[in-house]
């Protein structure tokens, strides 16, 4: 008995057989959302008023491009005007001095609270409240003199209109990124002799990209499709060259598309390169997420898998 007992007791346990979990409340919402996916793209492909063929003869039209082209430069130049002015209002609203912090918090009060199209149109029409448009000493001479509706040529209006406009929103994502930053870095740096400036270049902003740049990505990809409303004041950015186009030949709905094929290129572009530029400043940071390639290889993975 002694002996059997001893036996059982030495004998190895059974190898564990690990048994994958199932989901197959996971393999019906798949199942149901293909279906649904399925059933869409068979309409939008086999529907005839989608008009594809002339989808395809415009997409890479002369006119199309050169719109394309305008939006490009609109959304690049805006965007450059909006961070540099969202960087000093941005310090401006964090300084000690009220005056500055005040007229740096009615500004992006002002710029917030109207719509872009409203500043638009007033850009675009700023010759009737000014003339003449005078630059010099302030309440002394003026030295260059120039005709306003030569001078805000609807590009330069939108320009003012989509810059001036963004110049805020970036402020504010300015102040939350160097806010975050610990106050105790810019002390230290300052008791080491650096100056404000440097404080500001070499310590506080390459700290504060982490949280900057995520919205930062977002306004530009906004940025893009914002300009499409430069086509009320007649710039000839890609929707309005879409216009141009089908007030002549009345195919509104393809160009429509074709339109909305090279915006959604675009933006493709530029959801990659706000991935990459995250990873970058990000590095070093365990929130870090997967690049878009590790995303969809892991999604198909999961999939075949059925996790």
């Amino acid at each position: 008995m002694t002996s059997s007992g001893a036996t059982d007791t030495d004998r190895r346990p059974d190898d564990i057989r690990a048994v994958p979990v199932r989901h197959p409340g996971r393999w019906v919402a798949a199942a149901v959302i293909l279906v649904i996916g399925l059933a869409l793209v068979r309409s939008v492909v086999s529907n005839p008023h989608f008009e594809w063929g002339i989808v395809g003869e415009y997409l890479f039209d002369e006119r199309i491009l050169e719109g394309l082209k305008v939006t490009i430069e609109l959304t690049v130049i805006a965007m450059a005007v909006g961070i540099v002015l969202g960087v000093l209002l941005a310090v401006m609203r964090l300084s000690a001095n009220p005056l500055v912090s005040s007229s740096s918090w009615l500004y992006i009060w002002f710029f917030r609270g109207t719509p872009v199209l409203v500043q638009l149109l007033f850009w675009y029409n700023v010759a009737a409240l000014y003339p003449k448009l005078n630059l010099g000493i302030p309440f002394g001479p003026s030295f260059i003199h120039a005709n306003a509706n030569t001078l805000i040529t609807p590009f330069r209006a939108a320009i003012l209109g989509l810059g001036l406009n963004e110049g805020a929103y970036m402020a504010e994502i300015v102040r939350a990124g160097m806010i975050s930053v610990d106050k105790g870095q810019s002390d230290a740096a300052l008791s080491l002799g650096m100056s404000r400036l440097q404080t500001l270049r070499t310590i506080v902003l390459p700290q504060a990209m982490r949280v900057i740049i995520p919205p930062t990505g977002n306004e530009t990809i906004s940025m893009l499709k914002t300009s499409s409303l430069a086509s009320v004041i007649t710039v000839t950015e890609l929707l309005y060259s879409a216009e141009l186009i089908y007030a002549v030949n009345y195919k509104v709905i393809p160009l429509l598309l074709t339109v909305s094929v090279w915006y959604l290129a675009c933006t493709s572009l530029l959801y990659v390169g706000q991935g990459y530029l995250e990873r970058y400043y990000g590095r070093g940071s365990d929130a870090l997420g997967p690049t878009t390639w590790q995303r969809v290889r892991g999604g198909v993975l999961s999939f075949r898998h059925g996790y």
